[in-house]
């Protein structure tokens, strides 16, 4: 950029920090407690579609929406809801968007019709959308060194836990209580956090200047319209005419979102992020480990409760392992990341996540939990746990202040691009498979037959998913060493 276009409106805005931002525990505590609400609510609402379906009269077809509406919102919005953090300032639209957040999980909550909740979901996404980008930027900001290290893989451990989280919280409040309070439970998380955030917080500078307008509808549009095709692939089919127009709109959309930014004097995705080439590999392997962990959830929810017969909080318990093991690993990036390198961690994360999904495939219908499920689940979370926080640190390693919520906003679109990329994959492999496997032999009964053939379609999506995985793996096996230059925060 030449100085004529760097002008005064342009220069970083001081603020006062916050009155307690010396406690740097509630400072990450208030940051990450949001993207665990984030998390949690991809899939909180999954054990509670049953009783939705009967309360709200939902057709089948319109069922998955009450999922879509948030992924579409939150997928379509989150690079906008980057750069609105760098411009207008990352804790003032952070607030903003816990705000919405909170009041559209009340409003859902209430839900007396099939519309109504899907308004509500669809607040719920916009929320997020604003103020998920701005998290990690606000870690960058107000931590520096080893506790940037340190908060960031605390970040991405709760960030990928929020999702196993969401499954045993939300059997459990559909079980005991009623499924409105997989929704009313974000009201006063998200009230709470939104008081918090402005007393702990440090406001980092801001950087005000021109909005890159035309940046942000294009990419908001095709963003959208992607996701929506992906969407439509996994409920329709992949020769779904409305997915198909979708597909044409989003490729017309992003490529026009591409010309726009390679000439904005301030674009919405400065494009110069890409151009180091750790950061585009961590940006791919995101995509596609993120993939790949979809299918975990999604998969195992369904060989759980429909062959083995699992109630909704036994499904979402039998993720425990996972969790733990992120948990528990996710310790060990701050340390061995200096040491190490973030190659090292990423082939170890990635061979172990591929790892355990190529066990899952070896799934029968009358598979013991310990040695077939709680296993590969414990590699796939301890894998999880170390190249995640890898991979978010690598992408911020050497990002200018003023553009950290917009690398952050990328990173988490592609997170939740991959995602709904590979559940319309592994949908499509599943019920490809599923289906080829319906013929019924004599001597076996139906019920037999059902749970050998949802078997048989689940275990092959796993080999796609193992597929997605090993892709990961290899982009990290190709990647070259930074300069040393390159990794200084």
């Amino acid at each position: 950029m030449s100085s004529s276009t760097t002008s005064a409106a342009q220069q970083p805005v001081s603020t006062d920090a916050a009155p307690g931002a010396g406690r740097p525990g509630m400072t990450l505590a208030v940051i990450v407690s949001f993207m665990a609400l984030v998390g949690i609510d991809s899939t909180i609402v999954n054990m509670a579609l049953p009783h939705v379906q009967t309360e709200l009269s939902f057709s089948t077809a319109d069922l998955s929406w009450v999922l879509n509406a948030y992924t579409l919102t939150f997928g379509g919005l989150l690079l906008l809801g980057g750069r609105l953090g760098d411009v207008l300032g990352r804790r003032k639209v952070f607030v903003a968007g816990i705000v919405v957040f909170t009041v559209a999980s009340l409003v859902g909550g209430f839900a007396q019709a099939d519309w109504w909740l899907l308004a509500g979901r669809a607040g719920q996404g916009v929320g997020a959308a604003l103020a998920a980008p701005s998290t990690m930027a606000l870690i960058a900001t107000n931590f520096e060194g080893p506790a940037r290290a340190k908060a960031i893989a605390v970040y991405s451990a709760v960030m990928g836990a929020g999702a196993s989280v969401g499954l045993i919280v939300g059997g459990a409040l559909t079980d005991l209580v009623s499924w409105r309070w997989v929704l009313f439970v974000n009201v006063p998380l998200g009230a709470i956090i939104a008081l918090l955030a402005p007393r702990f917080i440090k406001q980092p500078d801001t950087h005000p200047g021109r909005f890159d307008i035309a940046g942000a509808l294009t990419s908001t549009l095709g963003m959208g319209s992607l996701v929506y095709a992906f969407i439509r692939v996994a409920s329709d089919g992949w020769g779904d005419r409305q997915a198909l127009v979708a597909f044409g709109a989003a490729v017309v959309l992003l490529i026009a979102f591409f010309l726009i930014e390679v000439k904005a004097t301030q674009p919405i995705t400065p494009l110069h992020l890409f151009a180091n080439a750790a950061r585009s590999s961590a940006f791919a392997s995101t995509l596609f480990l993120t993939a790949a962990m979809f299918s975990v959830l999604f998969l195992l929810t369904q060989f759980q409760q429909g062959v083995l017969g699992f109630t909704p909080l036994q499904a979402g318990c039998a993720f425990l392992p996972m969790t733990v093991a992120q948990f528990g690993s996710v310790k060990l990036v701050p340390k061995l990341l200096p040491k190490l390198g973030a190659k090292p961690l990423l082939l170890t994360g990635a061979t172990l996540v591929t790892g355990g999904i190529a066990w899952l495939t070896q799934l029968t219908p009358d598979a013991n939990y310990f040695a077939s499920i709680a296993v590969p689940l414990l590699l796939i979370g301890t894998g999880v746990g170390i190249a995640f926080p890898t991979l978010n640190m690598t992408v911020l390693s050497g990002v200018q202040p003023q553009e950290s919520g917009a690398a952050s906003g990328v990173l988490q679109a592609l997170q939740w691009l991959g995602g709904t990329l590979g559940l319309s994959i592994f949908v499509t492999v599943l019920g490809t498979a599923t289906r080829s496997a319906q013929a019924n032999p004599v001597g076996v009964t139906a019920l037999e037959q059902a749970n050998n053939a949802t078997t048989h379609g689940i275990t092959t999506a796993y080999i796609a998913a193992a597929v997605s995985g090993a892709l990961a793996l290899l982009i990290a096996l190709l990647t070259r060493k930074p300069k040393p230059a390159e990794k200084k925060d």
